[in-house]
């Protein structure tokens, strides 16, 4: 029963993975009007607003101790896509899109320091063929390291302790609580860094708004709520390992929705990244076992 919950939680994420990625297109073609700290805001706003009507029934589970774990997750989540937001303004997307997915090398580091053990030998082959695949689907033919590439690492970093300590809280915390507390962090935090910060003119356009609908609810309370749930069952660094299939998910939405091309290298690179994925399904993570 363990192996097919494992394997259900591990599709589940993939299907989160392949939202993410299907939507950083029309993402991109929305802050072009909306701020990426104003439309974080919002999205997250709505995110939470979603989920009230299932956060209303799961009231009894909210306690300081379920505040005390989901307000970090938020604070995890922020800093990832505020580094990454910043640190684009002075490197490139392919350099941020590499470093971004460096969380596949983090988590289990981080699972290796906290149980002492080393991960099994077939998982480091996974890992590196994502990492490989990685380099191939984001970089260019010259990868020159800029301070914007510093601030990504620190994002790669927050990305890579969220879903470390998600799995950590998930299996001893409602999901539905978990989810929304970690929602609603992002949303105040994104709010009060919009205010402090210089903001280029807002503009609410029609593709903004559809972009904040998308996301609101299958890209973030569905997909946080899923991530939540299914850490359960599952390992974080499997859930890394997956969730480095987003970019392969955004090149292909953005081959069919923008017309752009995908290479030989990039489809290479987005096979190495699906094989890596697949290598950690079949041979397990070795030290790292799902709490349920």
């Amino acid at each position: 029963m363990k192996l097919n919950k494992s394997r259900w939680a591990d599709f589940s994420l993939l299907l989160v993975a392949l939202v993410w990625g299907s939507t950083f297109v029309i993402v991109k073609w929305a802050i072009e009007d909306l701020p990426p700290f104003p439309f974080l805001a919002i999205r997250f706003a709505l995110a939470f607003i979603s989920l009230l009507p299932f956060l209303w029934f799961q009231k009894t589970h909210i306690s300081t101790k379920e505040l005390l774990k989901g307000v970090p997750l938020g604070v995890f989540l922020f800093s990832g896509y505020a580094w990454q937001t910043v640190g684009l303004q002075y490197t490139t997307a392919s350099n941020a899109g590499f470093i971004t997915g460096l969380s596949i090398v983090i988590v289990p580091t981080l699972v290796t320091i906290t149980t002492r053990k080393l991960p099994h030998p077939s998982l480091f082959l996974g890992i590196l063929s994502a990492l490989v695949g990685l380099a191939l689907l984001s970089l260019g033919d010259h990868f020159q390291l800029n301070k914007g590439d510093l601030m990504v690492l620190v994002c790669a970093l927050s990305f890579a302790l969220h879903i470390f300590f998600v799995g950590r809280y998930a299996p001893q915390t409602n999901a539905t609580v978990l989810a929304s507390v970690q929602i609603l962090t992002v949303s105040i935090l994104s709010g009060i860094f919009s205010l402090i910060l210089p903001q280029p003119a807002i503009h609410f356009t029609s593709t903004a708004w559809l972009a904040l609908l998308v996301t609101a609810v299958p890209a973030t309370s569905l997909a946080f709520f899923v991530q939540t749930k299914m850490q359960q069952f599952t390992t974080s660094t499997h859930t890394a390992l997956i969730f480095s299939m987003e970019p392969a998910f955004s090149a292909v939405t953005a081959f069919f929705l923008a017309g752009e091309v995908f290479t030989l290298k990039g489809l290479t690179g987005a096979g190495l990244v699906l094989g890596g994925m697949l290598i950690a399904e079949f041979t397990g993570s070795g030290n790292e076992t799902p709490s349920k």
